[in-house]
């Protein structure tokens, strides 16, 4: 029987939890550009990694309800709860309201003087509004995904909890009487008007733990809320959609590690693509992929030092492996070393939860067009080539001359190897990118040989890539299937005529249901639609001249976001969030369009 927990301090009257989950639309994300915190709508932290991202998460009760650790804070009995983002930042407010007064919870992972804090760092400050509120809080620390046993440690200077080479400590003002049992630490109290109790949760890794002073958390985040207010005020955008591609910025933010400037797919495991399970992926990573959209993006709000820092990242860190196309590496720069599977339940009890991604030793020949348009990029913004980055270049257009040809397995990573078209379009890109940046004085290399490449390639997909009777491009030669990441090449300027216009429209047709779209034929049996997709749809619209339905797609799908305007990786066709979560490609693929559809109307 399905287990309701109306009576515990993790119930929400608007979103109760079944069987200790919650929905994944439920989840806002806060961070410190080390690592990030899932809060759900409910007032629980349900995932948080310590020190990193990729580190085994110390709570995880998203994957893991009875032992993967929570940090809870709500109100004791029945309440409502509306929340936002601090404009500006990722500073999370949930405002609650009982029957007998009112209240607000401030979330953040908090910043430094001078950027991230060398620990981690969560400060949930309470203050009362109206009335009264009784709360109740509790820390439960996890067993990082069943391979530890949380212990308590008490010292001199106060208890903490240590998890295999993980210490936590747990600082609280306001916040009496505390119970606890064991590593578990709960309690209540009550916020009245003009109070202030503050929670703060400080994790190390290997190291000594740093104690704050609990009075001085309410100007720890205050100086958190004003790093944010200010990296925003660099941000320069005031087009259609506004405040989401604000939003997505700022979701793209949370997701630069930036000890090393290489930027995560997502903070997240194991969230499942699928109801039945199997589609569980580890996206703690950095694709190159959405390393060169997010490039991308920031370059053209004027941001200097993330892209300065990812491009710096990528290049060096391909010159230190000296080999062929990366498809990703881990945030530090290292090579995947496989997959390892872990013995916990998984969100809603959906398998298998995973450790580490398969995909790393694949050839994707798309990749060589997503490095070469993060550098073409780069230069368009006024910077210019180091010799090493330039070598590496010049070796990697030589690749793509030699290796367009082969089968691979395509941007989504399949293990049907195929002459997929838009890998080959991705070569072309890239070569085309070459020469650009050739001309442009930045590399040398055999500028002919990429134009005659560049050219064969083109006459390639038009001749393989195209269906006549169909009407539109194909997955690969000899298949009937759509594939949505043709559109991409909309963008790329490979093709705006009316061959892809004509996919546009089969698309429409065979892959479109409402404002969402599914990666490619056949999708619709496996799993749900693919978010990125329907932002990819609307900005090929804009590209082929259809900039009113472009708009009314865009109009749709940011509303699809959740209540702080979060995307997850897909959206099912009855709403649910389904995938990692907050998705990097999600909030690219939205800034993407919406950038696309300014600059088309503006030539228009």
């Amino acid at each position: 029987m399905t287990e309701r927990t109306r009576d515990t301090p993790d119930a929400n009257d608007n979103e109760e939890r079944t069987d200790g989950y919650v929905p994944l639309r439920s989840y806002g994300a806060i961070g410190d550009g080390r690592t990030v915190a899932l809060v759900a709508r409910d007032g629980r932290i349900d995932w948080l990694p310590i020190p990193s991202m990729d580190s085994p998460p110390v709570f995880a009760s998203i994957l893991d309800p009875e032992h993967g650790g929570h940090i809870a804070l709500r109100p004791t009995g029945e309440a409502t709860v509306e929340r936002e983002y601090l404009p500006g930042t990722n500073v999370l407010v949930s405002t609650w309201t009982t029957g007998s007064g009112s209240c607000t919870v401030t979330d953040a992972m908090v910043t430094g003087v001078a950027g991230r804090l060398p620990w981690a760092e969560v400060a949930r400050c309470v203050q009362g509004v109206s009335g009264s509120v009784e709360m109740e809080w509790a820390v439960v620390p996890g067993t990082l995904l069943n391979t530890a046993e949380p212990k308590r440690l008490d010292t001199a200077n106060g208890t903490v909890i240590g998890i295999d080479g993980v210490t936590i400590a747990i600082v609280e003002h306001g916040f009496d009487p505390v119970h606890d049992d064991g590593p578990r630490f709960s309690g209540r109290f009550t916020a009245t008007e003009g109070s202030k109790s503050i929670l703060t949760i400080v994790g190390t890794h290997d190291e000594p733990i740093f104690l704050p002073e609990p009075e001085r958390t309410l100007d720890a985040v205050d100086r958190t809320i004003a790093n944010w207010s200010t990296w925003s005020e660099e941000f320069s955008y005031d087009g259609p959609w506004s405040d989401a591609v604000q939003r997505s910025a700022l979701a793209l933010k949370l997701l630069i590690y930036s000890p090393t400037g290489a930027i995560a797919a997502a903070p997240t495991t194991s969230l499942p693509e699928d109801r039945t399970g199997g589609k569980n992926w580890d996206y703690r990573f950095a694709w190159v992929r959405d390393l060169s959209y997010t490039v991308h993006a920031l370059t053209r709000f004027g941001l200097r030092e993330e892209t300065h820092a990812a491009v710096s990242w990528v290049m060096r860190t391909i010159a230190e492996h000296d080999e062929t196309m990366p498809i990703f590496y881990e945030l530090d720069g290292k090579k995947t070393d496989g997959v390892e599977e872990r013995d916990v339940p998984g969100w809603n009890g959906i398998g298998p939860v995973t450790i580490g991604n398969r995909a790393g030793d694949q050839l994707q020949l798309g990749v060589w067009g997503d490095v070469f348009e993060i550098l073409r990029q780069y230069v368009k913004a006024g910077n210019v080539l180091d010799r090493q980055t330039a070598g590496v270049l010049e070796r990697l257009a030589d690749d793509a001359c030699h290796r367009w040809e082969e089968p691979d397995s395509g941007m989504w990573e399949l293990e049907d190897t195929q002459h997929y078209t838009s890998s080959k379009i991705g070569c072309w890109q890239a070569l085309d990118a070459a020469v650009e940046l050739h001309d442009a004085g930045m590399i040398d290399g055999p500028r002919e040989k990429w134009i005659e490449n560049r050219e064969l390639i083109e006459q390639w997909v038009g001749e393989h890539g195209w269906d006549e009777d169909l009407g539109h491009y194909v997955m690969y030669p000899g298949s009937t299937a759509l594939d949505t990441s043709i559109l991409i090449h909309a963008m790329s300027a490979f093709d705006r005529g009316p061959r892809m216009a004509s996919t546009i429209r089969a698309v429409e047709e065979q892959l479109q249901r409402g404002p969402l779209v599914y990666r490619y034929t056949g999708m619709d049996a496996e799993e749900s639609p693919f978010v990125a997709c329907s932002f990819w749809l609307a900005a090929a619209m804009a590209c082929t001249g259809r900039v009113d339905d472009a708009r009314a797609l865009m109009d749709d799908m940011v509303g699809q976001a959740n209540d702080v305007g979060l995307f997850s990786e897909m959206i099912s066709e009855d709403g649910d969030f389904m995938g990692n979560l907050p998705q990097g490609l999600s909030h690219l693929a939205l800034i993407q369009a919406a950038l696309t559809i300014e600059e088309v109307a503006e030539e228009a």
